[in-house]
């Protein structure tokens, strides 16, 4: 048997410890970038930072989370910042947020750290270059669209997804993965940034609903072909009916069809309603489990897998773990089996023989996959979202014998793989599929779905 390390959907397994549907997940959506605040002005972060508590774990503690909106139709409960701004005091260039989290009388949850979020001053007016990649947006990456009337933060709204339906809310927004035309459906694809004039398409990370095919276009100036940056403000005019541009009136997402002028065939008006401000935005999921156990010290710090390298083959094979966050309090669990676990600045484990999983014929002829897991001493479980594959033997050997492995960090380039034998004959295959590329089809920090899946298309109000 040779194993293969693939990141994808935490595939949730029955455990000895635990169920699945008591896990727990926290989720903070919060932009990119924040505009600085000057004087008596107040610039408050737009999107405003959103907290999303899920997983049927929470429901015992439902009526203690007040400050959360609670959703109908699944177990969600739902916070936003509204009045958070920096001021021109603040000198930082970088910061990220800080979510403590209490129920009851007090009871710590933990604390959550966001991303990092870069401060500017104003939307650049500039041309972007490679030296300010951090302000242009990127294909296949995430986005949030508002519309704003008249500079009025009460005007304010925002493109959300709601039963499959494109919105416009007051209070939620949602994060849309944005990629070219010439990428869709793509593995492998070169990191590139939106520009001007291309053809776009938006899918809703959470549902999968997308929006048809758009050409994203400045709105002041609908022919130039420049880097979108963020807080850019911009038109998509669809790409199979160039008169209509996806337009918010009265409170409903639609379409304004804008005809060429006939003395000028290169100019359209558009309305305020087409108008829409994007920025790039980041999610961060944290999902535990307490088990049967009552845990009542913090579950934080989260520990946090940024590498995986494998070592060895056949019988003696070993899995190294790399991240931040790790200590000796921790196991690595493959499935519902505990493996044997050191501790060495990273989590060094044996993996277990495939034989547990499967029995008999089975175990050599189908691909077994179990998801990767780890557990603190006092029982507390930290879901991943890495998996580890045993991949039956089906080919000749390909290369030296000798013990190797591969890991990938989350955004290095795709296909990064390591082939090598162990000294039992068997391959040994190591690697990390990018976000979005997993055998899974599902991207498990925020439910997005594969660029290879056919996504629903969501209908416009």
């Amino acid at each position: 048997t040779h194993y293969r390390l693939s990141r994808s959907q935490v595939v949730l397994q029955p455990r000895e410890l635990t169920e699945a549907h008591a896990d727990q997940s926290v989720t903070i959506l919060h932009a990119k970038v924040a505009q600085k605040s000057y004087g008596n002005e107040k610039r408050f972060f737009c999107p405003p930072p959103c907290v999303y508590i899920s997983g049927d774990g929470w429901r015992h503690h439902k009526h203690l989370l007040s400050v959360f909106y609670s959703s109908a139709s699944v177990f969600q409960m739902f916070a936003s910042a509204k009045s958070l701004f920096i001021s021109d005091q603040d000198k930082r260039k970088h910061f990220c947020l800080l979510l403590r989290l209490f129920v009851g009388h007090r009871q710590e949850v933990g604390s959550f750290h966001s991303r990092m979020i870069k401060v500017i001053s104003k939307p650049s007016q500039k041309r972007q270059s490679m030296k300010n990649a951090d302000l242009c947006i990127s294909s296949c990456s995430r986005v949030a669209l508002f519309n704003r009337l008249r500079s009025q933060t009460v005007s304010t709204r925002y493109l959300s997804v709601d039963r499959g339906a494109f919105v416009a809310s007051a209070r939620q927004w949602t994060a849309f993965t944005i990629t070219l035309g010439a990428c869709e459906g793509a593995h492998g694809v070169t990191v590139s940034f939106i520009c001007y004039g291309c053809v776009v398409q938006l899918v809703c990370t959470e549902t999968g609903a997308a929006l048809p095919p758009m050409v994203i276009k400045q709105h002041a100036i609908l022919d130039v072909d420049e880097p979108v940056s963020q807080l850019h403000k911009c038109s998509f005019q669809l790409r199979d009916d160039p008169e209509a541009y996806l337009c918010l009136s009265n409170d409903v997402v639609g379409l304004h069809h804008a005809p060429s002028s006939a003395k000028d065939p290169g100019r359209v008006v558009l309305n305020d309603g087409s108008c829409w401000t994007i920025i790039g935005v980041e999610a961060v999921e944290f999902t535990f489990n307490q088990g049967p156990s009552c845990i009542e010290t913090p579950v934080t710090p989260f520990p946090v897998i940024t590498g995986l390298e494998v070592n060895g083959g056949g019988h003696v094979a070993t899995l190294e773990v790399h991240g931040e966050n790790l200590s000796p309090h921790l196991k690595v669990w493959f499935g519902n089996i505990e493996a044997e676990t050191m501790f060495r600045w990273s989590l060094l484990c044996v993996v277990p023989d495939v034989s547990v999983f499967s029995e008999g014929w089975r175990r050599l002829r189908h691909i077994t996959t179990v998801p990767l897991s780890l557990l603190r001493l006092d029982g507390l479980i930290y879901r991943t979202a890495f998996s580890f594959t045993y991949t039956p033997e089906l080919r000749p050997l390909l290369c030296a014998r000798g013990a190797a492995g591969g890991w990938r960090r989350e955004g290095a380039e795709e296909g990064h793989t390591t082939d090598c034998s162990g000294s039992s004959g068997s391959d040994v295959i190591a690697s990390i599929g990018s976000v979005g590329h997993s055998t899974a089809g599902i991207d498990s920090s925020t439910g997005s779905r594969d660029s290879n899946a056919s996504a629903p298309s969501g209908s416009i109000m």
